[in-house]
């Protein structure tokens, strides 16, 4: 088969021991991001199969319908929001999606955000290697408030080393998260008031979805302390647009660490948070360690040669199939 690996960003897919699997096929890899659906759907001319590194790239109606040759879309993870699953179907098109990352990954950025945030680490670097010594003084973390917004299978992790550190830890969810936070001796917020209001450090830790899109609002951030920390790992528009970099101007909360954007990849340095000092920002690392890549792609290399076997794994749209 003839396959097509996109975004894959940092050129990694071929260090990798799944990479072998695909010997046999002719494979090309893209590393630079497009967002053009003309340039991806030129690109992507007498393919068989198009393996999608996570979201990175929206597969629309518009690119599915200009490659009449596609037979196969295999997903890094189980997501296929970004994919019209519709008319994949629609032109016989199978898409294969399943597999995930280990929660570790994320938690441990996530931490590495608010130590390097609470501590400056970037800046008195780079005060360090332009000839000073000590030019700020950070804050300590035990006895703070830590915040999880929500208890899943990373806020369980960031809570956990929240403990080991001696903060305070409080929770924000719903019912079932809840339980589960309690069940494990975490605190959960009286109000949602108080949550934000209380917080010296808050992780945002929820999945976006029609539910959670924009469910942290200016009001909420409003509440928070002019010395907190907001940490997003997760998802951008969990936070009403342009409400942090807003919040941040008028100083509450004070700073944010963030790690993910509305529209990626950020290129150029066109986003507000990359113009203010009050914002420590990381390109969507959380994932990108290579145990995530080793999982992710050999998941998506599995679907391919499954395929080609002519027993397809992981179908979103067995309908597909039919045609």
């Amino acid at each position: 088969m003839k396959v097509a690996i996109i975004d894959d960003y940092q050129d990694a897919v071929r260090t990798l021991n799944c990479f072998a699997k695909l010997q046999g096929h002719e494979v090309t890899v893209f590393n630079d991001p497009q967002s053009d659906p003309a340039v991806i759907a030129a690109r992507l001319q007498g393919f068989d199969a198009v393996l999608l590194t996570q979201q990175r790239t929206r597969f629309g109606k518009s690119i599915i319908e200009k490659l009449p040759q596609l037979k196969l879309i295999s997903q890094t993870g189980a997501h296929t929001a970004h994919i019209d699953v519709a008319a994949c179907t629609a032109q016989g098109i199978v898409v294969s999606a399943g597999g995930g990352a280990m929660a570790n990954a994320t938690a441990e950025l996530t931490w590495g955000l608010i130590i390097s945030a609470v501590r400056h680490l970037p800046y008195e670097v780079a005060q360090l290697r332009a000839g000073h010594w000590q030019t700020t003084l950070g804050t300590g973390l035990r006895g703070k408030t830590l915040g999880i917004y929500a208890y899943g299978r990373i806020g369980s992790i960031v809570a956990g080393v929240g403990r080991a550190f001696g903060m305070n830890v409080v929770c924000l969810g719903r019912g079932a998260s809840m339980e589960k936070a309690r069940a494990a001796g975490f605190a959960t917020a009286e109000s949602r008031e108080s949550f934000f209001a209380n917080a010296d450090v808050l992780s945002l830790r929820l999945p976006l979805n029609a539910h959670t899109r924009g469910i942290v609002t200016a009001a909420d951030l409003a509440l928070m302390k002019p010395t907190a920390l907001l940490v997003n790992t997760s998802r951008a528009p969990l936070i009403e647009e342009s409400a942090l970099a807003t919040a941040l101007e008028k100083g509450r909360p004070g700073f944010a660490a963030v790690d993910v954007f509305e529209d990626e990849p950020v290129l150029k340095a066109a986003h507000p948070l990359l113009n203010t000092d009050k914002a420590l920002c990381t390109p969507h690392l959380g994932y990108v360690v290579r145990e995530n890549y080793e999982s992710y792609y050999g998941t998506a290399i599995d679907h391919i040669v499954a395929y080609a076997k002519g027993s397809p794994i992981n179908v979103a749209n067995p309908e597909a199939l039919k045609k």
